[in-house]
This record gives C-alpha cells, sequence and structure tokens, in this order.
C-alpha cells in the first residue's frame, strides 16, 4: 500500500470513531494528549503478536491507550500502599484500583491529528469532558493536591500474553508506586506505614524501553485521605 493510501485508511479510521454521541451531552471542555503506535512493534527484541501492524490496527491500539491516560487523568486510582520497611522486615504493598474507565470508542474521545514518520503513527486526540468530568477534574487542580512524579517499569512482555497494553499500563501502575513513596518519604515527618487515598495521572507520560523492559516517566496528582505511622504498631 502507498504512503498516501495508508494515510488515507487512519484518516477515516479516526473520522469513524470521533463522531460524537447525543448521550455524552454539551462539550465545554477538552483534554488533549499524543500518543504513538508502531506499525512494526518490537519491543527489548520480541517481536509483538501483530506485525506488522495494519492502519486500523495501529490507529485503533493508539486511541486504546489514549483512553487508560484519560481514564487515569480524570479519574485516577484509589491506593492503600504500605510502603515498607526492610529493618522492621515490613514488606512493600501497593493496592491500586481504577475508579472508573474510558471505554475504546467513547463519544468523548476524538482523534485530531495524524502523522506516520519511520514506521510510527503519530496521533494526536481530544477528549471532550462531560460537566461531572470537568468538576472532577477541577478537585484534581484544587489547592489540597499534591503533585508527585515517578518512573514505573515492567517487561517488555508477559508470559501469559494479556495483551500488548498490558505491560505499559503495568508500568504505569508502578511509576504511581514510585511517586508515592517519593513523595510520602519526602513530606512526612516521620515516614509513616502506610497511606490511603486517591492518585490521577497530570498528564500523558513518556514511555521508553531500558533494559530491556519498559520505563514509563510520569506525573500525578495526588489526594491524601490517611496516613497510618509506625507508632500506631
Amino acid at each position: 500500500m502507498s504512503r498516501a493510501g495508508f494515510l488515507f485508511l487512519i484518516f477515516i479510521f479516526a473520522f469513524c470513531l470521533s463522531a460524537p454521541g447525543q448521550e455524552h451531552g454539551g462539550y465545554s471542555y477538552v483534554l488533549r494528549g499524543e500518543v504513538y503506535a508502531d506499525l512494526e512493534p518490537i519491543y527489548a527484541g520480541f517481536v509483538d503478536e501483530e506485525y506488522p501492524l495494519s492502519a486500523s490496527a495501529a490507529s485503533r491500539r493508539a486511541l486504546e491507550e489514549a483512553a487508560l491516560f484519560y481514564s487515569a487523568m480524570i479519574y485516577g486510582w484509589s491506593f492503600r500502599y504500605e510502603i515498607g520497611e526492610k529493618a522492621r522486615q515490613i514488606d512493600e504493598h501497593m493496592e491500586l484500583v481504577p475508579v472508573a474507565e474510558i471505554p475504546f470508542g467513547d463519544p468523548g474521545l476524538t482523534a485530531t491529528d495524524t502523522e506516520v514518520k519511520e514506521m510510527r503513527l503519530r496521533l494526536w486526540t481530544d477528549y471532550n469532558l462531560s460537566d461531572a468530568q470537568q468538576r472532577r477534574i477541577q478537585v484534581w487542580r484544587s489547592g489540597t493536591i499534591r503533585n508527585a512524579q515517578g518512573i514505573g517499569y515492567a517487561p517488555a512482555v508477559f508470559m501469559e500474553n494479556p495483551g500488548w497494553l498490558a505491560p505499559k499500563k503495568t508500568a504505569l501502575e508502578d511509576a504511581a508506586r514510585a511517586a508515592l513513596r517519593s513523595m510520602l518519604r519526602g513530606s512526612e515527618r516521620n515516614r509513616p506505614k502506610e497511606a490511603a487515598g486517591f492518585i490521577s495521572l497530570a498528564s500523558f507520560p513518556r514511555y521508553y524501553i531500558e533494559s530491556g523492559r519498559w520505563a514509563v516517566s510520569a506525573r500525578f496528582r495526588v489526594q491524601v485521605s490517611e496516613i497510618i505511622p509506625y507508632a500506631v504498631y
């Protein structure tokens, strides 16, 4: 297929997914982010289960990844985090649960610009927020929210093959753990044993391959609702 034909298919696919539905309501606030999809996906020496990707498959992957990021930005996760302490032989433990998720094909998610360069699809996306979602974003940007950042890791592929997005999702959750650990150790006078609350993604993260595994650098917003010090135990 020619390059022009390939780009035409991408635009057609994106247009079909971007038509807003009536149930989403009026739009007055938009989030924007950029995602990539490799057309010949090989990560850390592992060839993807789909190789090479068709135009529609690459576009779908990019929009699925964007939906993951917008979900994390708007709704975020609830967390309960036991920081761990080697001296006390207490293991680190993290429970991270999505509050809600934006599905692929959500009428608020649209593709706005595309580019193919060096066998990589670059896709700019918009997410048009409903009134309820706008209120969530306003809460995440209020004065009581803390900022945190971290780098997370995950294997390039999983042996049980849960899908192409699973390693990137796992790396993002690990980045949230690292951000919480750094924030709590730096902000609390005495390092707490456990903390609970909510955490959201502040902006689209940056992925890369490091030492044969996925790595992601991400910024987060955190609402701590409970801190349990070691003195309690």
